[in-house]
Order: structure tokens, then C-alpha cells, then sequence
């Protein structure tokens, strides 16, 4: 080696050396990093090893939406490419390609692309009738699920697994992770207030996927005469509830990204009131206000759109508050619902008589009308979490016997 290579390689090596690491040893370092990247997430669909077998040579029906997908390609299309027995779709709202407006009618007819017909599951039809199972072997059921009681997905996976119970047919949930699956929080519901938008003893936070979800209607006897019905789930993979997850798909017309899902337990509430939470524009569930509002840092008017051909307010300009400029980690931080909206909106409102809809709608977003009262007679945000903090309490330990990510 001549004398300049040889100190060319000495300088280098003393400068490593000098920085407390050897090249060798940076390498190293750098490799053992790569090493320990977590895989992705696995959601129960892109499982076909463990449950294409439940479905070989049975006829099948699906419960399905536009959120049923494997990387992008709809499950119908991925099953009958298998050669499974695909022969009813059955949609819940928002339909099976989910574009409907909320709580409109659903109709339910042929799918355009595979030729199967579909039957609606909302409006008058929230359970699969005897003979609209018939001739089903298995029943699968895949949709995301945003993680609060009043979204009603979890309320057609209740009626489908009672009818599915009913009829003697097997029901095989195709797991997802839950968005908001990090906290619990929120009033439980009393059985009084029961509805669609609430049909079980939950808070408004439950902390559970759709799969675990359905083993707690099973194993807490929630169906109709207490009956059982014939469940696998078919878990992700490489999920826990810590994680942050992006949903590739929105999961209704009225979500469209990660910050609206993650408001939206928190905004819904206004639902019940004559606040607007942003139908009718572009920043759905992340803004909220009203033409009555004395201040606020936003203006907006709602206008028909899809999903929205009639919002709240519509043509009016409302004065509120602009949260869609929150990081998704201020949202998440917490872990709990964000009562400060809904109590500065009422304290703000001039006609505090009328900020409830009539209808009594916020008492069964609420779960009860002890929400609502503790917001007209002024107690503040401490008082009104610590009256949830026995029902959370005794929740979570049911809650724990049915978690399959720990």
C-alpha cells in the first residue's frame, strides 16, 4: 500500500473511531434497523389461506360495501375469481357502492358488475328475512367500521347474525382494524334509548374491531332470545389497538379522510342539534357552525352535493370553527372524546331552547337524555365525564374478555 493510501485509510479510520463507531459497526447498525420494520397490516380479507376453505364448494351470501376490498380489487370480484359460490350480496347504508345519502333509502336490485343481486339492508329491511337467506350455506361479512355506536354498521352485523343465528347458517366476519380502536370514552348507553344508531350497552367509544365486536353480541347473549350464532373471525394481522390506521377507502359518502374519521365521534353529537358539521361542503365532520353563532374563526354555506343532496342549512351562511387544519396526532392524543365543541357551541347559541333538534335525536346519539340535561343545566366538563366513569369502568372489563389484539 503507498504511503498516501495508507494514511488516506489511517484518517478515516480515526475519524470513525473518534465518533465512538467503526464503519464495520455502522453498517451493522444501519442493517439491524431495516431489520426490525414492522410489517404491514394485514386486514382479515387478504387472509384467503384461512377462510377461502369455510367456503369451498358452499354457497355463499356477502355483506359487503364499497370498504370490502383486497389492495383495491372488491372482495366479490377476488372470490368469484377463486371459484367461490358467490350468489347474493347483501348492503348496508349507503349501499353496496356506497354512495347513498344517509339515512336515505337504499333500494336494492342488481349489481352492474357481477350480475348478483343485491338486497338492501336499510330502511324497512334491516334483517335479512328466512327467505332472503335461503339456499345459504355461509354468510360473510366484511365492512369497515369506524368505531362508534352510532355508526350503524354494527347494528346490521347485529340483525345479520340474529337472522343468520335464526336460520342455522354460519357467519364468517372478515376482520378491520378500527380507526378509533385507541380509547373508550363516553356515556354507555341505557336500553331505554336503544335505535339503530344505538342498540347495545356501549359507550360511544367502544375500542373494538368489527370482529371482536361480533364475538361481544355473541357471548353477551345480545340476539333475540339470547340465541348464538355460528361465528369465525378471520383476524388481521399485524395490528394492535396502539397502531394508526389509514383507511385506503372512505367508509361513507360523509367521511372522506383520516381527520373526519377521527372528529367524528366527537362532531356527531351536533347531529341531534341545529349545528351543522360541514354536510353539504367539502370539510364534512370537520367544521362545525350555524347563521345564529355570535363568532368564530370560519364561514360556510352547505350546498347539495352527492351524499348531501339535502344538508342541514342548505343555501345558509353559517359562521363556526375550522378544525380541519388539526394534525391527526392532536386528534389522537387525548384518547377521548372532545366535549369542548359541543359545550362552546351551546354556550355560544342565543336561543339555547332550540339547540336540541325537537325530535329528542341527540338523547339517542347520546345513548340516554342525561347528556343533553347536564349540558342545559351548565355542569362543566369534569362533572359530566366523571358521571360516565362507572359505566366505562365496568365496560372495559367485559370488553377485555372478547379482545383478539391485545
Amino acid at each position: 500500500m503507498s504511503t498516501i493510501k495508507y494514511f488516506v485509510f489511517l484518517s478515516a479510520f480515526f475519524l470513525a473511531c473518534a465518533s465512538g463507531q467503526t464503519p464495520e459497526k455502522k453498517t451493522t447498525i444501519t442493517q439491524a434497523a431495516d431489520t426490525v420494520k414492522e410489517p404491514p397490516i394485514q386486514v382479515g380479507a387478504e387472509r384467503l389461506d384461512l377462510y377461502l376453505p369455510l367456503l369451498k364448494d358452499k354457497r355463499v351470501g356477502l355483506v359487503a360495501n364499497q370498504t370490502a376490498t383486497i389492495h383495491q380489487t372488491h372482495l366479490a370480484d377476488v372470490l368469484l375469481r377463486k371459484g367461490v359460490g358467490l350468489t347474493r350480496i347483501f348492503s348496508p347504508e349507503h349501499g353496496f357502492r356506497g354512495k347513498a345519502d344517509a339515512g336515505a333509502k337504499v333500494k336494492g336490485g342488481k349489481d352492474p358488475v357481477t350480475g348478483l343481486p343485491v338486497i338492501s339492508l336499510y330502511g324497512k329491511n334491516k334483517k335479512p328475512k328466512a327467505e332472503q337467506l335461503q339456499g345459504l350455506d355461509v354468510v360473510v361479512f366484511d365492512i369497515q367500521d369506524v368505531g362508534a355506536r352510532f355508526y350503524t354498521y354494527i347494528s346490521t352485523l347485529h340483525y345479520v347474525m340474529e337472522a343468520c343465528a335464526e336460520n342455522h347458517i354460519p357467519v364468517v366476519i372478515l376482520d378491520r382494524p378500527n380507526p378509533n380502536g385507541y380509547y373508550v370514552d363516553g356515556p354507555v348507553l341505557n336500553p331505554k334509548f336503544k335505535s339503530f344508531i344505538g342498540m347495545h350497552p356501549i359507550p360511544i367509544v367502544h375500542g373494538m374491531t368489527i370482529g371482536e365486536y361480533g364475538k361481544m353480541i355473541n357471548g353477551e347473549a345480545w340476539l333475540k332470545g339470547g340465541i348464538q350464532a355460528d361465528l369465525t373471525v378471520i383476524p388481521c394481522a399485524h395490528y394492535n389497538h396502539r397502531m394508526a390506521y389509514s383507511l385506503p377507502i372512505k367508509p361513507s359518502p360523509n367521511l372522506p379522510n383520516d381527520r373526519s374519521i377521527l372528529l367524528y365521534p366527537s362532531l356527531c353529537l351536533f347531529e341531534g342539534t341545529v349545528i351543522s358539521v360541514g354536510r353539504g361542503t367539502d370539510k364534512q365532520f370537520q367544521i362545525f357552525g350555524h347563521p345564529d353563532l355570535p363568532e368564530g374563526d370560519f364561514v360556510f354555506t352547505p350546498k347539495p352535493m352527492p351524499g348531501a343532496r339535502h344538508p342541514k342549512l342548505e343555501g345558509k351562511t353559517c359562521k363556526g370553527f375550522n378544525l380541519s387544519e388539526l394534525s391527526l396526532d392532536k386528534i389522537r392524543q387525548p384518547k377521548q372524546l372532545n366535549l369542548t365543541y359541543l359545550l362552546r357551541a351551546y354556550a355560544l347559541f342565543p336561543d339555547k331552547k332550540n339547540f336540541f333538534l325537537k325530535n329528542h335525536f341527540f338523547d339517542k346519539l347520546a345513548g340516554s337524555d342525561v347528556l343533553r340535561k347536564q349540558i342545559e343545566q351548565g355542569l362543566t366538563e369534569k362533572e359530566i365525564r366523571n358521571s360516565w366513569a362507572g359505566g366505562l369502568t365496568k365496560f372495559k372489563k367485559i370488553r377485555q374478555k372478547y379482545l383478539l389484539y391485545k
